[in-house]
C-alpha cells in the first residue's frame, strides 16, 4: 500500500460499494437462503411416505441457517491497490488570461 501523500482529487470510478449497499446485499442473500428452507421442510412433509426422499429434504434444510449466517456476515475483502489520481490536462494548466493552447 502506498502511504505517500499526493495532491489532487482521487478517482472513485472503481470504488467499492458503500457499507449500506454491502449490508443490503448481505441481507438479501440471508433472506434468500432462509426462504429456501421452508420449501425443503414442506417437501419433506409431502414426501413423508417416501422416507429416503423426505430425509434428503430434511438434511438439506438443516445446514441452511448456518450457511446463511456465514454468507451474510462475510464482507468482501478490501482491495489493496494504489490510489488513482486525476491527472490535469494541458488545458487546465494554461496561464491565466490566455484562452489559447500553448502548443
Amino acid at each position: 500500500m502506498n502511504t505517500q501523500r499526493h495532491e489532487g482529487p482521487v478517482l472513485i470510478t472503481s470504488a467499492a460499494p458503500s457499507y449500506q449497499d454491502q449490508l443490503a446485499a448481505r441481507r438479501r442473500r440471508y433472506a434468500t437462503m432462509m426462504s429456501l428452507r421452508i420449501p425443503c421442510i414442506v417437501l419433506a412433509v409431502l414426501f413423508a411416505e417416501i422416507w429416503w426422499l423426505a430425509l434428503v429434504f430434511i438434511l438439506l434444510s438443516v445446514p441452511l441457517p448456518w450457511m446463511a449466517v456465514l454468507i451474510a456476515n462475510d464482507r468482501p475483502p478490501r482491495k489493496a491497490e494504489d490510489v488513482q489520481r486525476l491527472r490535469p490536462s494541458r488545458r487546465a494548466i494554461l496561464p491565466a488570461g490566455t484562452g489559447k493552447d500553448p502548443r
